[in-house]
């Protein structure tokens, strides 16, 4: 049985090395000032950033690269992931398009098959270097020391710094004052991770954190904001920096939090026990 201590030694040993390998990709794109440098290439490392520390602090204390929960799992997970992100942003945006806070841009023409083949393949690349972090190794571990509501909040609260600096410091953000979007962007990535935790937990597979996260960046931030006209004061409702998202987020994650009691129970399992249901 491992201890406690062990644990923590290893989450915080994560968290340092994915907060160090990040630093490298904050100073590049903060010194260009735009996400897009590079052909985003940029943005493909910072985000593998939090995969290669949960890799590396894996074959640190245990020599292998398992219980990330590299199995499939049953598909329901897969398709709940990916549908979920698409449809609290639809209830979003519509409130927005109903209330005036802003209007539908008749002139966004997508490729619609495009988008969402090439889009979802594309944005799965991307994401899975995060989950592989943040949901393949962090949030397994801290199921192991404590309960579901503050693994998830835990989680939540790091996963929103580690974007701090792009959004203080490059154009991670709707250009709204920087504390009004970091606490936008805080409330929605928190509220998120209490699904991403459930789903990741339940499922015992990564691939439901990837599918939603690649879903949430897909359709939020190419499909729904682009269909989005600026009536006045747009820019401070919708997107990840607005408070339509925030307060959503807020109402998925109770949701997750009301059937917590359906998760395994994972605290401080034997190695075997983690890995049989990874």
């Amino acid at each position: 049985m491992e201890s406690s201590q062990k644990v923590l030694k290893e989450i915080i040993t994560f968290i340092v090395i994915a907060f160090a390998l990040s630093s490298i990709f904050y100073f590049f794109l903060i010194s260009r000032g735009t996400l897009e440098a590079k052909g985003r290439l940029y943005v493909f490392g910072l985000m593998w950033c939090p995969g290669i520390a949960g890799l590396i602090t894996r074959l640190l204390f245990h020599r292998n690269i398992r219980g990330f929960g590299w199995g499939w799992g049953k598909t329901r997970y897969q398709i709940i992931g990916y549908l979920l992100p698409f449809s609290y942003a639809s209830i979003a945006y519509v409130i927005v398009w109903l209330s005036g806070l802003g209007s539908i841009n008749e002139e966004f023409s997508p490729n619609y098959l495009l988008l969402i083949s090439l889009g979802t393949i594309t944005n799965c690349v991307f994401a899975l270097g995060e989950e592989i972090g943040w949901r393949g190794f962090l949030v397994p571990q801290l199921a192991r020391l404590t309960d579901f509501t503050k693994t998830s909040l835990i989680t939540g609260v790091i996963w929103s710094i580690w974007h701090y600096p792009l959004v203080i410091f490059a154009n991670y953000n709707s250009g709204t004052p920087a504390w009004y979007g970091l606490t936008c962007f805080t409330v929605m990535a928190v509220g998120m991770t209490f699904a991403l935790t459930w789903i990741r937990l339940k499922s015992g597979s990564v691939w439901t954190a990837m599918f939603f996260h690649t879903s949430h960046n897909l359709y939020i931030q190419n499909f729904f904001n682009p269909l989005t006209k600026d009536t006045g004061i747009t820019k401070f409702i919708i997107g990840e920096f607005g408070v339509a998202l925030a307060v959503i987020s807020v109402i998925v994650a109770y949701i997750f939090w009301r059937m917590r009691s359906r998760l395994p129970d994972t605290q401080l399992k034997s190695e075997t026990e983690v890995l049989a249901e990874s």
